[in-house]
């Protein structure tokens, strides 16, 4: 039976999915899933249905190509729930160290660099040449935005963003559920969900309304 690849989501994270999945050998069949019934299929890939599809084979694999933290988790974990395959994809042109760990539907584009001793939990996106040093930590549904650098000896929590360029410094604890702003600079702990912006990275406090009654 051939092994077919599930891409569910018709975006352009979904189109850089399918030209990494199609670079290996793994998947003789690359199909689309996606909850918009209008959608027909990108790069003339068809689309064969959403979460409802039940005319899965024995052998197929689910990718979600979502970039949002929270929703690629939900659909993922959906699923999973189901007893779906969750794959997981690693670009040939990435880099990964000796005694890493990549949880199932992980993707880890064009030049990502990936060091040694480090773990990268399930349904995580390490975009194009972003950089995880050795000894991190990035927990499950977190996403490394394109051209982000990691320092070594980093703790990332669960469902959260480091945007396009951010750096975070060496042996730095960020909790779960946040984001940080592309170009952000992060030098210290982040101990409260939120968003950080900035250099170095600050709270983004929301804009308080003044009244003049």
């Amino acid at each position: 039976m051939k092994k077919r690849l599930l891409i569910f989501g018709c975006s352009g994270h979904g189109k850089v999915i399918l030209d990494l999945a199609g670079k290996g050998k793994q998947y003789e069949e690359i199909c689309f899933l996606d909850d918009n019934p209008q959608e027909r299929g990108i790069m003339g890939v068809p689309v064969l249905g959403g979460r409802d599809f039940s005319d899965f084979r024995d052998t197929d694999e689910v990718i979600v190509a979502i970039g949002n933290c929270h929703i690629r988790a939900n659909i993922q974990e959906y699923f999973a729930g189901k007893g779906i395959g969750i794959a997981t994809l690693i670009h040939p042109q990435s880099t990964i160290g000796t005694h890493v760990r990549l949880g199932k539907g992980t993707v880890v584009m064009a030049g990502a660099v990936i060091n040694s001793d480090t773990e990268i939990g399930e349904g995580c996106i390490i975009n194009t040449a972003a950089s995880v040093d050795h000894d991190c930590m990035v927990e499950r549904f977190c996403h490394v935005a394109v051209g982000a650098n990691i320092a070594g000896g980093v703790h990332i929590g669960e469902l959260s963003w480091i945007g396009a360029g951010a750096v975070v410094s060496n042996h730095i604890s960020i909790c779960r559920n946040c984001l940080i702003g592309a170009g952000a600079v992060v030098v210290r702990d982040i101990e409260e969900m939120g968003t950080y912006t900035g250099v170095p990275a600050k709270k983004l406090q929301r804009e308080r309304r003044v009244s003049h009654g």
